[in-house]
């Protein structure tokens, strides 16, 4: 097999921890330096967004591997694309932008239908461009990256270690 045809197994398993880390990083930076739980508090957020006592918020990095599996599903017909060559990196992070971000068919925060449809205030969904792009773009290279060199069997270890106490601290939020 080539690098840029990564096995199923393989992509899935990587996706899923790049995903999650990526996300647990992005998570972390943005809702202490973007004040989360201040925001989330504000009438127009307040109405549909769980508020950060609740449970589920701390337990949101554990579902995180669901939607990694989701991305390496998708992901995985365009491994020619996005694998093995030089800028696939940004073509995944394109992919994920347009598709994840801007045009989602449903009117999520930061996205055209979002903007449109909801009351949610214009700027206060450009805000979240600053965690979400990012984090698109931290997959995008790490996932990248790590397909594209596999024989660097340190990055295996030190993705795994990242991923287990990315898992390991909800874990431990919530029997606190």
């Amino acid at each position: 097999m080539n690098s840029n045809r990564p096995g199923l197994a393989g992509l899935i398993a990587k996706t899923i921890v790049v995903h999650t880390v990526s996300y647990m990083v992005m998570g972390f930076i943005a809702s202490t330096f973007m004040h989360y739980e201040e925001v989330y508090a504000l009438p127009w957020m307040a109405c549909w967004i769980r508020q950060f006592g609740d449970p589920l918020i701390t337990a949101g990095p554990l579902f995180q591997p669901v939607r990694g599996l989701i991305f390496a599903l998708a992901l995985y017909p365009l491994r020619e694309v996005l694998f093995g060559r030089k800028n696939g990196w940004l073509v995944m992070w394109w992919l994920l932008t347009a598709l994840g971000i801007l045009s989602t068919f449903g009117p999520a925060t930061g996205s055209i239908e979002g903007m449109i449809y909801t009351v949610i205030p214009i700027a206060n969904q450009l805000l979240g461009w600053l965690e979400i792009v990012p984090q698109a773009l931290l997959l995008s290279v790490g996932l990248c990256y790590w397909v594209n060199h596999p024989e660097k069997r340190w990055l295996d270890r030190v993705m795994v270690a990242v991923f287990v106490v990315t898992v390991i601290l909800p874990v431990l939020g919530l029997l606190a």
